[in-house]
């Protein structure tokens, strides 16, 4: 359906990639990974044709329809959010347009009151328009217009839109929630090649399921560039991964592609090896040799060869991620923040936006806050900070709790003047440190620390900002969605870093591998409620499908309280402690048993080799016309008993090795 062959793009001296090549096939959903300033959106959008590779070319059938879906929107079109999804359906769309009209002008009451006073004057044009009417409504049902806005209707639902917003001008809505609206008018539309870059940025935890679901179904080809591992394994049956100037492509879902990964990299790293010590074996030879008259020639050949050489590039594993590290934090008291029948609102609203919340977040304990977008997650975190004050009920900090957060749109606010250096170490004392060095372990190395901040991608800047808030320690971090522009190792890395922060941390993300990773307890914000749910559960986390039919269960007004008791007791601070030390207990084994994890992956994998070749081995032993060469069935036979002999082995090995980490497990 569009193939892509051959492409390459450069700004300037820096390239994005080279010879990238890359097939859609109707109903192929293919996940697009790789480093922040890989060049992930610039590929998106030359295959989008709104941009030109430097060389190479992007073929597709004259009819066929491509759905693009940018990070940014540009400038918003005047109308209702209803009228700019209607609005992707193309020619059935300007015929619902041209019915409202019609509809607008039978129901003029100016119009009526003309023709009560001039009757015989008017008649003639009100039949017109009623047969007009009446004309494109039987085109705008036979082409299945009402089901359109049916359509229209779930998908707004799906993406979390309530019936009374469909009716709100898009220019009241904010920068998530016309994005929202974009992303519905694109499925809405259903074109037959559908590029979304980073489509769940601004989900949350109900919408991501729902589009899930969506997409797992959608019979076109699907490009999308996500870093949440959970979608891609829900939506990709392939994978593409840009690194080092390369499009390389995996089969399956994110967990296939880590292992494959791994497996090519490895490859790679051996290959490389092998060539380097043939070039140190020829660059001795021709050192040796340079001045012998006799070995002259033997001499030019090999600096020709060298010199032809084309080197194999292995990719250096510090590339892969930034390194993320907290400081010692000061010691806080037992109850970080605790809420008793809190309700919080602001003054020009309706009503309180969260009510009769009771729950307390303790000393060491990671706390994810979940739930739809607009259900009141940031509000509830401006509570506890102390930013908005309870319009009833009691909110109280503990004792010598020191916070740093992230905001959703910090990373924008950066002066886009100044150099990422600067900016890290704007207000830092450095002491004995060297603020460089610490910049560059999050990834800004090199030359790449005096770089502006308006070169940096965003997940560059996401970054930097980071970095500047784990600089220094503290006790309580807040971030609100930190993972929205990072790549994949980036991501990773965080976790990593989180999982070994013994401070204590308030999360607000809808990237569900990381809070399964990391969260001792959830605050789950829906309906005017908060509600503690101990542990990362999986049915807050993947919310049923309410076109399913099952009934949402109403929450309860004691259910929000926290894992302390009453009375304030210290019954809950050991609890609190052994399961923090679990968590950095558990990142300890899953670190020691990782060798042994590979090499189960590995050998699983070989044995499935080994046993494919025994089966066609014997396949081909099976037919009887070989049997009338028996030179090639002594061949076939033994070649068959040898690879028998090689999966036994394997699989004995393979056994043995997932019994020891299960028992270390």
């Amino acid at each position: 359906m569009l193939a892509a062959s051959g492409l390459a793009k450069a700004y300037g001296t820096r390239r994005l990639f080279t010879d990238v090549s890359l097939n859609l096939a109707p109903g192929r959903k293919v996940a697009l990974v790789g480093g922040n300033g890989a060049g992930k959106t610039t590929l998106l959008e030359i295959l989008a044709g709104l941009a030109e590779p430097d060389t190479g070319t992007v073929t597709k059938p004259r009819d066929a329809r491509i759905g693009y879906l940018p990070q940014d929107l540009g400038e918003v079109s005047e109308g209702t959010v209803r009228q700019q999804v209607i609005s992707g359906a193309g020619p059935v769309a300007d015929m619902a347009q041209t019915l409202h009209e019609l509809e607008g002008r039978l129901s003029d009451p100016d119009d009526r009151h003309d023709r009560d006073r001039n009757p015989d004057g008017d008649l003639e044009d009100h039949d017109e328009l009623v047969a007009r009417y009446g004309e494109v409504q039987a085109q705008f049902e036979q082409l299945g217009g009402y089901a359109l806005e049916a359509g229209a209707a779930k998908i707004l639902a799906g993406l979390g839109f309530s019936s009374g917003d469909a009716d709100r001008p898009v220019t009241e809505l904010s920068g998530g929630w016309r994005m929202r609206t974009a992303l519905a008018r694109l499925l809405l539309s259903e074109p037959d090649i559908l590029l979304l870059d980073e489509p769940t940025n601004h989900l949350d935890v109900d919408s991501m399921a729902w589009l899930e679901r969506h997409l797992a179904g959608w019979r076109g080809a699907v490009l999308f560039v996500s870093h949440d591992r959970d979608f891609i394994d829900a939506v990709a049956d392939r994978i593409v991964e840009l690194a080092s100037g390369s499009a390389i492509a995996y089969e399956g879902g994110f967990a296939e592609f880590v292992v494959s990964r791994e497996e090519r990299i490895r490859r790679v790293e051996a290959a490389a090896a092998r060539q380097a010590r043939e070039v140190a074996r020829v660059e001795r030879f021709v050192e040796r040799f340079r001045y012998k008259a006799t070995k002259a020639r033997q001499v030019q050949s090999r600096v020709k060869t060298l010199q032809k050489l084309e080197r194999i590039q292995a990719p250096s594993r510090t590339d892969l991620a930034a390194r993320f590290a907290f400081g010692t934090p000061p010691r806080s008291g037992r109850v970080v923040a605790e809420l008793e029948q809190a309700s919080v609102g602001y003054p020009d609203g309706d009503g309180p936006v969260v009510s009769g919340a009771t729950l307390a977040v303790e000393r060491g304990q990671t706390v994810a806050l979940v739930g739809p977008n607009g259900a009141g997650k940031t509000t509830l975190l401006k509570l506890i900070l102390g930013e908005l004050a309870p319009t009833s009920g009691t909110v109280r900090i503990g004792g010598n709790v020191r916070v740093a957060a992230f905001g959703q749109h910090q990373a924008d606010e950066l002066d886009p003047s100044r150099r990422a250096i600067e900016v890290f170490s704007a207000g830092i004392d450095p002491g004995r440190r060297n603020l460089r060095t610490i910049l560059g372990s999050f990834g800004f190395r090199g030359d790449d620390a005096d770089r502006k901040v308006a070169e940096l991608s965003g997940g560059e800047r996401t970054r930097l900002v980071l970095a500047r808030l784990m600089v220094e320690p503290v006790n309580l971090l807040v971030l609100d969605e930190p993972t929205n522009h990072l790549d994949l190792p980036s991501c990773d890395i965080l976790e990593d870093a989180l999982t070994a922060y013994p401070g204590t941390v308030l999360l607000v993300t809808h990237d569900r591998h990381l809070i399964r990773a990391v969260s001792d307890a959830l605050i789950e914000v829906r309906h005017g409620r908060a509600v503690w749910h101990l542990g990362a559960d999986e049915s807050v986390l993947y919310p049923a499908d309410p076109s399913s039919g099952s009934a949402e269960v109403p929450f309860e007004a004691g259910a929000a309280v926290g894992s302390s008791t009453p009375d304030g007791s210290d019954a809950a601070d050991g609890s609190a402690a052994s399961r923090a030390e679990r968590r950095r207990a558990g990142a300890r084994a899953r670190a020691a048993t990782s060798g042994l994890r590979r090499r189960v992956a590995e050998l699983e994998q070989a044995w499935a080799v080994a046993d494919a070749e025994v089966s066609e081995l014997h396949l081909q032993l099976s037919d009887p016309a070989i049997y009338d060469r028996p030179e090639e069935v002594h061949a076939l036979a033994t070649a068959h008993e040898a690879a028998a002999d090689r999966a036994a082995a394997l699989l004995a090995q393979w056994e043995s090795s997932l019994a020891e980490l299960e028992a270390l497990d």
